[in-house]
């Protein structure tokens, strides 16, 4: 392989780097022991702490094994907004020894029927706004679902603007095969043992579609630790850093830049799930964000704002 771009490589940055050989759970281990009390999530003014989501990732994987019986290799469909209950199940998935089977979630029922028996995705965890497209696969390709509330994550008196698709309480969704969030997490059933290595399956993304039926990407825990790793290294992201997300995290730029790598580091991830240029910028002022990755559209429309004069974004 030819070293002619090594001329022109950056001089602070290493021209190679070693890979951790462990799964992407450890690093929620990892961070989680470093810094417990550190707000790992901020969800229009929640906190969840790095203690509590691995502990949470912890109950969900074991409700993912003892009830719905997902296996080491399996595929589990996620299939939401981006929220705590993503960031958290994606880690659940992974706990549990399995696949994540990121979906978008404008995608309809025909569109679900597809990545489900593609992959091979007998569970979903979805938001309940989203549920009624996953509904019709119940007891057919879909066997289990475990259905979020997004309000239960939300402060009780932020005065923030939520869309109404976050805002929405619980709705009392029952069925065979059908769990609501909190009563799985409620169960607190412990998982096995995590046997994981940086060779299992970790993720599989699909493509969009735009030349037949989307296809998923698989990757393994290597190939998706090499870019969580290299994120912070290119862009000298700490610890200490709040990054904004606003791209979705079922796409590789938001789930590796804005979810991954932030909690490789142990930084804080302020999610932001419709994109609205002034709830941005008061974010950016209370938690301090220093970092967000984000498309030139959303850069124009914010710097356009009048009300970027009102909010210290120093």
């Amino acid at each position: 392989m030819s070293d002619l771009h090594l001329k022109h490589w950056p001089k602070n940055l290493p021209h190679n780097i070693t890979l951790p050989e462990t799964s992407l759970w450890f690093n929620i281990e990892v961070s989680a022991a470093r810094f417990p009390q550190r707000p790992a999530i901020v969800f229009y003014d929640k906190l969840v702490s790095y203690a509590e989501f691995k502990q949470q990732a912890e109950q969900l994987a074991g409700f993912l094994q003892k009830k719905c019986g997902v296996k080491r290799g399996d595929r589990v469909a996620l299939y939401m907004q981006n929220c705590p209950q993503f960031a958290i199940a994606y880690y659940a998935i992974l706990r549990a020894d399995a696949m994540v089977v990121p979906i978008n979630p404008m995608n309809l029922t025909a569109e679900l029927e597809h990545y489900a028996s593609d992959s091979g995705s007998k569970v979903f965890i979805a938001g309940q706004e989203v549920f009624p497209q996953v509904a019709p696969l119940m007891g057919k390709s879909v066997q289990h679902a475990i259905v979020a509330c997004y309000a239960d994550y939300l402060a009780p008196a932020t005065d923030l603007k939520v869309p109404d698709s976050i805002a929405a309480p619980r709705q009392p969704i029952a069925g065979a095969g059908v769990t609501l969030w909190n009563d799985a997490l409620a169960r607190n059933l412990k998982p096995d043992a995590h046997l994981a290595t940086k060779d299992d399956l970790c993720v599989m993304p699909y493509t969009s579609g735009t030349t037949g039926h989307p296809k998923g990407c698989v990757h393994r825990h290597s190939s998706v630790m090499f870019n969580i790793v290299t994120v912070p290294l290119w862009y000298h992201m700490s610890t200490d850093e709040a990054v904004l997300a606003v791209l979705p995290f079922f796409h590789v730029t938001g789930m590796e830049n804005s979810m991954n790598s932030p909690l490789y580091c142990g930084s804080t991830i302020v999610i932001l799930p419709r994109w609205d240029r002034d709830v941005a910028a008061q974010l950016i002022q209370r938690y301090r964000v220093n970092r967000w990755t984000v498309v030139p559209t959303m850069v124009v429309d914010f710097v356009g704002s009048p009300n970027l004069d009102k909010y210290d974004l120093s």
